[in-house]
C-alpha cells in the first residue's frame, strides 16, 4: 500500500504564494507554525482534495538575529515528493538492499527521506504507528535530505 500525500516547496513570501495558488483554484486546507524550529508549514489543495493530493508551502522564517533570510537557488525551493507507506521498515530495507541510501532513517518509526536516481528528496511516512525499532533507532543521518 502506497498513497500519495503532498509535495513540498520552499517559499520567501507565503502569502504572495497562497494568493497565487487561489488564483489557480486551490484553497488553503491547514496551517502549522512551529517556533522552535522557526518555520510555518501551508497545506493547500483543489476542493475536496485534502488529504488526497496536496502542496506543501514551507516558510522558513529569518534568522532571529536579524541577519538575511535564506534564499532559494538552483532548484532548492522544491523540497521533497511524500508517500505514506504501509510498513516504512520494510520500504527503507527494500530500498537499501536494491542500493539507495536512506538520508534520514526511520529512527521514529514515522518518517524518513531517500533520494531517486535523479537527486528528487523522497519522504516516507509510515502509515498508522509502529514503534522505534532496530536497526533503525541507532541510524545517523547520510549526506542531505
Amino acid at each position: 500500500m502506497v498513497k500519495y500525500l503532498h509535495s513540498m516547496i520552499r517559499v520567501a513570501d507565503p502569502d504572495a504564494t497562497v494568493a497565487f495558488f487561489k488564483l489557480i483554484g486551490l484553497e488553503e486546507v491547514r496551517r502549522f507554525d512551529n517556533e522552535a524550529g522557526r518555520f510555518t508549514l501551508i497545506f493547500l489543495a483543489a476542493p475536496g482534495q485534502a488529504g488526497l493530493a496536496e502542496v506543501e508551502l514551507t516558510y522558513n522564517w529569518p534568522p532571529g538575529d536579524g541577519s538575511s533570510a535564506e534564499e532559494y537557488t538552483g532548484g532548492r525551493n522544491f523540497g521533497h515528493l511524500a508517500y505514506r507507506v504501509e510498513n516504512i521498515y520494510e520500504t527503507c530495507q527494500r530500498l537499501a538492499d536494491a542500493g539507495h541510501i536512506i538520508h534520514r532513517p526511520p529512527r521514529d518509526g514515522h518518517m524518513a527521506f531517500v533520494k531517486s536516481p535523479d537527486g528528487i528528496s523522497v519522504e516516507l511516512l509510515q502509515e498508522g504507528y509502529l514503534e522505534p525499532a532496530e536497526p533503525w533507532a541507532s541510524m545517523a543521518n547520510t549526506g542531505s535530505w
